[in-house]
This record gives C-alpha cells, structure tokens and sequence, in this order.
C-alpha cells in the first residue's frame, strides 16, 4: 500500500509539472522547427498516459538533466539508469550512456518507444498529432507536410540543438578575464590538466572524447548494468559506458549511469581511490589502475573547477 501511495504521489507531481509548464508554452509563438521542438519536448501529449513529458526527465533548471536518481516514467515506473543532461549534445557522435544511438534524431525514438518511459511508439505518436489541430497546423505551417516521424524527430532534435552553453567563468577566464576563475578554479584547473589527469577523457570544449570507457563500476554482480556490452555483445565492451561532457556538471547531481554519487566531491574521490568504493571491479580501464593521491584540497580545486563549467543560466537555480 506504502508503494502505491509513493507512486501515485510521483505521477501527480509529475502531472501538475507538465500540465503547468505545458500551459506556459502555450502562449509562445511557433514559427520555426526548433520552437515546435520546443513545444513538443514540454508536452506530455507524447507519453501514451500523457502523464509525462520529455521535461520531466530532463528538467530545464538542472541543466536538462534529473535531480532524482532514477526517472519515473509514464506508468509510475522507475527507470533504471539516471537521466543523462541534454546541453551542449550538438557536436556528440553517441547518445545514450551505452550508445545505442547515433544521432540526435534517432535518440529521440528512444524514450518514445520505450516501455517504461513514454510508451508511445512513433507510429502512435504520429497519428495522435495528426488529430491534434495544433500540432497539424504547426507542421504543415513548418514543415510543409503533414506530421510523420522523419519531421517529428527533426523538429525535437532541432529544439536540443539549440541548448548549448557558453556563458561560464570558464570562459570568460579564456576570453582573458583572469579574475572569472577563482584561485581555487585555477588550482583545480591544473590539477584537471596533470595530476588527475581528467583530461584524457573529459577533453575538448565541452569536455568529452567522445569515447566509451570502464571507470571500474561494473563488478559482476546481479543486477549489475554491463553498459555498452548490452548492445554490442563484444566482451570487450563490459562495463563500458558513454564519457559525458562536464559543462553544467555541477547542476546534474546525482552522478554516473547508477547514480552512484551524490556531490561532485564524491566523484572526485572516487577516481581518486576507485577500490575503496567498488571491489574486484571487471575490464577497468588501466588508466584507474592505482590511486592519484590527490590530497582533500586538492580534490576540493578540483571541484572548483569544475563548478565554474556551470552556465550563468542555471547559476541561480
């Protein structure tokens, strides 16, 4: 009885949530793809319960990422990785933490289909935005066409896109302002650079090589996620899973595919002894083979550093 009553509480939250935001967008103009993107990512219209929308899973406030560990979905269920957070994918070559997807159209297909999530398979949600004389409207308008699934994606690929984000201290410290970072930012940065060596994995603008790494997490325990293994079936793949990029890092908590780590702190410290948080770990990347004796503030600049990756944007949230 306890466990209905909590799920019913999380459907209804998760229904005054979309039902408000969807009221908000209401009064926005449509004119291009990426405001029928938008209009779209905020409706719970693409849920089969229309009891969630893509907002509900990635909210705009918390870097369009989900501040509770596992996601609910359209059915009051639970969902079994932590939702990834959706700025600055325009350059990615992988989506999804096991990358079952190559493109920002194709991800959207994901959470649709899925049992669990949305429930709403793209065929279905075709036909019910057809009946819908907004979204019928708005597609001939846009698109020149009727709704179908190549332009449904299209258009809420579009709306992600455009959720990128630039405006951090980080920048402005590359731009030439040296006071943007603070002098604990600068020492993090450093050690970001040398030390902890976080940039093997977490390099270029938006901090990720585009790579799948094992940072030791899996350890062959049931119910343990095998990560990329479970799409590729290569043994060599066990426990891989997708680098994301570090911008917004701070505003995304909790952290990794299980949501294993509530602060930043936590993480840092896990890549600092790994083996005293995960035992007898399978296929861990070599590069975590041993300790980076990184002091407490040591991993306390780290941190600094990496809270100065956060948009002004989301600052104040």
């Amino acid at each position: 009885m306890e466990k209905i009553r909590k799920t019913f509480v999380i459907l209804l939250t998760l229904c005054l949530f979309t039902t408000v935001v969807g009221f908000q967008m209401q009064d926005k103009e449509v004119d291009t793809k990426e405001d029928l993107g938008e209009r779209l990512f905020f409706d719970p219209i693409l849920s089969k319960g229309q009891a969630i929308s893509c907002a509900s899973c990635h909210i705009p406030a918390f870097a369009f990422a989900d501040t509770a560990a596992f996601s609910i979905g359209d059915k009051g269920t639970k969902l079994p990785r932590n939702s990834p957070a959706l700025t600055n994918l325009s350059g990615r070559t992988d989506f999804f933490w096991d990358g079952r997807s190559g493109s920002l159209e194709d991800q959207v297909l994901g959470p649709l289909a899925a049992h669990d999530e949305m429930d709403l398979p793209i065929e279905q949600a075709v036909e019910r935005l057809k009946k819908n004389d907004f979204y019928s409207a708005a597609f001939q308008k846009i698109f020149k066409a009727e709704v179908n699934a190549r332009n449904l994606q299209k258009a809420i690929a579009s709306f992600e896109r455009t959720l990128e984000t630039t405006n951090t201290p980080y920048d402005r410290f590359l731009d030439g302002n040296e006071d943007a970072l603070t002098p604990a930012a600068k020492r993090g940065r450093i050690l970001f650079i040398g030390k902890a060596n976080c940039a093997t994995c977490h390099s270029g603008e938006d901090f990720t090589a585009d790579r799948f790494k094992n940072i030791g997490l899996f350890n062959g325990a049931e119910l343990a996620d095998a990560g990329r293994f479970t799409i590729t079936k290569d043994s060599s793949h066990i426990g891989l899973f997708k680098v994301p990029g570090l911008r917004n890092v701070a505003v995304t908590a909790p952290y990794m595919h299980n949501a294993m780590f509530k602060t930043l702190k936590e993480v840092v410290s896990y890549y600092n002894t790994p083996d005293k948080f995960v035992s007898n770990s399978i296929n861990r990347d070599l590069s975590l083979g041993a300790s980076l004796n990184l002091t407490d503030p040591e991993m306390n600049d780290i941190v600094a550093f990496l809270e100065a990756l956060t948009d002004d944007r989301f600052i104040n949230k």
